[in-house]
């Protein structure tokens, strides 16, 4: 099974390459470079949920068009991001078990209303709960609601007022819910995998732990792979 997962940066396309010694090689696609290894192709698509889902679609379409190459049957929304609770200190992992669009919606009077309420669309992707499960054993992450946000938390009561929002929620990022927007139009399982750089809450560089969650990453992508060796497909996810 061919899996496809999509950070936000170089600098995490290269922590998921790492856990399986380095790109095997380098195939252009539009908007961007695949790194291969193996079964695992690894993109950056950009920050935010607009170039996630752009990058993630423009990939699955190529893959698409070339019959030659087996299709994918999962893709990964991979990087680091903030925390929200001592459940998941710095340096952490989380693998979501809710894909959440936080901030798609319109504010009210009343306060903040969620685009589904609107009548529009959807504002949840649900990964395959036993795949999570699996992940999350074998890494040691925590599992719960990822919140994808557009605009990064900086200060803490809008932390919160996500919390408010959507009681659980673990970690917030931003590419999440884009990567599983194009990933469900192509009928394709979605997984999101976070390590932990950051509190959410108001910004203090110098408390970030980039270089340790970018080392989790690495590692949980090695624990990951495992977990996936010998499915042959995205129905074989579920058990």
């Amino acid at each position: 099974m061919r899996v496809l997962v999509v950070t936000a940066v170089p600098v995490e396309r290269d922590a998921v390459t790492r856990a399986f010694g380095g790109a095997e090689e380098r195939v252009a696609v539009p908007g961007g470079e695949l790194h291969r290894c193996g079964a695992f192709d690894v993109l950056a698509g950009g920050a935010g949920p607009a170039a996630a889902a752009a990058a993630t679609a423009f990939a699955l379409a190529s893959a698409a068009a070339a019959p030659a190459s087996p299709p994918y049957g999962l893709v990964v929304s991979a990087g680091i991001g903030g925390a929200f609770t001592p459940v998941t200190p710095l340096g952490s992992l989380v693998v979501a078990d809710g894909i959440v669009a936080a901030d798609l919606g319109a504010e009210t009077a009343e306060g903040f209303l969620p685009v589904t309420a609107l009548g529009f669309g959807r504002d949840r992707f649900t990964p395959p709960p036993a795949l999570v499960r699996e992940v999350a054993a074998a890494t040691g992450a925590a599992t719960g609601p990822v919140l994808t946000v557009s605009t990064v938390t900086g200060s803490a009561e809008r932390a919160g007022a996500l919390l408010a929002a959507h009681p659980g929620a673990l970690a917030e990022a931003m590419e999440g819910f884009g990567v599983a927007e194009a990933a469900a139009r192509a009928d394709v399982p979605v997984l999101e995998v976070r390590a932990v750089s950051n509190a959410v809450g108001p910004r203090d560089r110098d408390a970030w732990r980039i270089g340790d969650a970018l080392a989790a990453l690495t590692d949980a992508f090695g624990a990951t792979a495992a977990v996936l060796a010998g499915r042959n497909s995205h129905e074989d996810l579920e058990g």
